[in-house]
């Protein structure tokens, strides 16, 4: 078994590859770094880093190792955090995000209920864009997101809104006059994307790459926001199936919406990262669920 020391040395050098700055950032000597480093090698029996006077660098297998103990130690300290939160109660403070209009109110509602609850625990709230919504709840600056699924890699909660489909199309397209259209007929006009760092998972269920009956749908370009993305509608770049809280929340001149007769309905509801399932994060997901049912 590995003690912690030795694993928070070789993860913070593995990061900075650096060993004075890691003896810096762990408060010890430089010689203490390697005499752990060679300590681990030695165990291990393969070299872990190569090093001259000027660089060091992960070997294969030292990079394997990282990436193998990264999500245990993540684990290990969310296990800890959780053991807290549920030794001490609900305190502290919890971050919680919104992303599209149409969810703020829901997430308000569960903030309120969350905050009658525990009253000892403060409540950020913050609206995300689709750029920076997955890497909000990465880095830890968001605990909770209320968002659409499927949300790749996260957990979810139950569900607190359903809406139907709409395609937002320009108003001067032929489909705008049209009392409803199916999912078919993405295959017969470029279809505005999602930002690239939005899960593959979504733009599956939002954009597919084919229709139901397996006809390629055309690619267009692709917007940062969801405003963007309307405006690129707007400009005849392409169309866009959205839902139908779109109509209410980003009404525009420009923009009609056009129910999708034969497409499922999109859910909506709390996301969050699973190594970071604190008493705060499970009773707010508890709090949001019963606030939908007052």
């Amino acid at each position: 078994m590995l003690e912690r020391y030795e694993v928070e040395t070789f993860l913070t050098l593995a990061d900075e590859l650096h060993f004075g700055r890691t003896a810096e950032l762990l408060h010890v000597s430089t010689g203490r770094v390697s005499h752990v480093v060679k300590r681990l090698e030695r165990r291990i029996g393969a070299p872990l880093f190569t090093r001259t006077s000027r660089v060091v660098r992960l070997t294969p297998i030292g990079r394997q190792l990282a990436d193998d103990l990264r999500p245990l130690v993540a684990g290990i300290d969310a296990a800890v955090a959780r053991a807290v939160d549920a030794g001490r109660g609900i305190t502290g403070t919890l971050r919680v995000a919104f992303l599209g209009e149409w969810t703020a109110p829901v997430l308000l509602k569960a903030v309120a209920l969350f905050a009658e609850r525990h009253p000892e625990c403060e409540v950020e709230v913050r609206e995300v864009q689709l750029f920076n919504s997955r890497p909000s709840l990465l880095d830890g600056s968001v605990d909770v997101l209320i968002a659409s699924f499927p949300f790749d890699g996260m957990a979810n909660g139950p569900v607190l809104l359903t809406e139907q489909r709409v395609l937002a199309v320009p108003t001067g397209h032929p489909l705008a006059e049209a009392a409803s259209v199916s999912l078919e007929v993405l295959a017969e006009h470029p279809v505005v994307q999602y930002p690239d760092v939005t899960s593959a998972g979504f733009k599956r269920d939002r954009t597919p790459d084919r229709t139901p009956s397996g006809r390629p749908v055309p690619k267009g370009p692709a917007g940062n926001t969801f405003s963007e993305m309307l405006s690129l509608v707007a400009l005849g770049r392409g169309v866009l199936p959205v839902g139908e809280h779109t109509r209410r929340y980003y009404p525009r001149p420009d923009v009609a919406y056009v129910p999708i007769h034969d497409a499922p309905p999109i859910a909506r509801g709390p996301v969050w990262l699973e190594s970071n399932t604190t008493a705060r994060v499970r009773e707010f997901v508890r709090a949001a669920a019963d606030s939908v049912v007052r």
